[in-house]
């Protein structure tokens, strides 16, 4: 006899301010509040082994999705991207939430997703604060770019002031990333462990790590390559999906480590010798990278001193 329950997928399209439910062929529109995301957790339990597929929608699911771990429903947060191909696969062009909602349980159906970890509150904050501390860096390069070709002292002492406000901006960030570490002792040993080869920003935007295998790890980056090749015609390798602000992180990391890292280095050096591009080159440096420090976290006893 099979006890096993089968899990009953509920698709959940969310929006600012609504969430869609589609749950047994039926739909259900709920406001994205806190009573929403009550009245979304009490329709759940009649229905055993319920698990909840929605998208990523830039923050807008995180209250309903920690609704979700806190009630120990499952639930997966699945790349829009990913779901939006299975769609236009399925035939189905015409974009509604119903739509969406319906389509994100059939998604759940063919796939079987894994749920989504929940995320501790401190993982939460450090991830925040990476991301702005990230898009202040970005726009301080704008910013600095704009004002190098501007010849009007006025505006250029505007632009001045405006970068030295982004400056303390960005040390404030960096404080409160330091305060935090040094508050958690388990993420700051995680740092530590890492620092030898990047910083902060892959932990926080990647929390999994410590928890793959080589290939999944290099997949979550976006830096699995893959094949595109068609009968007689074999085209090149390509990275493509995984998570962009991971990459980022690892491109800096990888131009350092490929000049001066005493494993890193040879590797990167090898490569060209045999005649790869340097901006392959460098994708396998980041490629190895993270591979380097999902092993560090997994492994206490790996270390890079060999």
């Amino acid at each position: 006899m099979n006890d096993k329950i089968t899990s009953v997928y509920a698709g959940l399209d969310v929006a600012k301010a609504s969430l869609q439910l589609h749950l047994q062929s039926k739909a259900y529109d709920l406001p994205n509040t806190i009573a929403g995301q009550a009245q979304l957790i009490r329709r759940l339990p009649a229905f055993p082994g319920v698990h909840v597929i929605c998208e990523a929608t830039g923050g807008y699911e995180r209250a309903g999705v920690a609704a979700l771990h806190a009630a120990a429903i499952p639930v997966s947060v699945l790349n829009p991207a990913r779901v939006r191909q299975f769609a236009r696969a399925s035939g189905k062009l015409a974009k509604t939430d119903p739509i969406d909602a319906a389509m994100l349980t059939a998604f759940g159906q063919a796939f079987t997703p894994a749920p989504t970890p929940p995320r501790t509150a401190t993982e939460l904050k450090l991830a925040a604060l990476v991301t702005r501390r990230a898009q202040l860096l970005e726009l301080r390069v704008a910013e600095a770019q704009r004002a190098d070709p501007c010849a009007d002292l006025d505006l250029r002492k505007l632009f001045n002031s405006w970068l030295v406000q982004m400056g303390k901006q960005i040390t404030k960030v960096e404080a409160l990333i330091e305060a935090l570490l040094q508050a958690q002792a388990p993420l700051a040993s995680q740092v530590q462990r890492l620092d030898d080869i990047t910083g902060v920003m892959v932990l926080a935007t990647m929390p999994e790590l410590g928890t793959l295998n080589r290939r999944q790890a290099a997949a979550l980056a976006g830096l699995c390559p893959y094949n595109r090749d068609s009968g007689q015609w074999t085209g090149k390798r390509c990275i493509t999906g995984g998570r962009a602000e991971v990459r980022r992180a690892l491109y800096m990391a990888a131009l350092s480590a490929s000049q001066n890292n005493h494993l890193l280095k040879p590797f990167y050096d090898r490569l060209i010798a045999a005649g790869k591009p340097a901006k392959v080159a460098l994708t396998a440096v980041m490629r190895k990278l993270i591979i380097l420090m999902n092993q560090l976290l997994k492994n206490p006893n790996f270390s890079l001193a060999h």
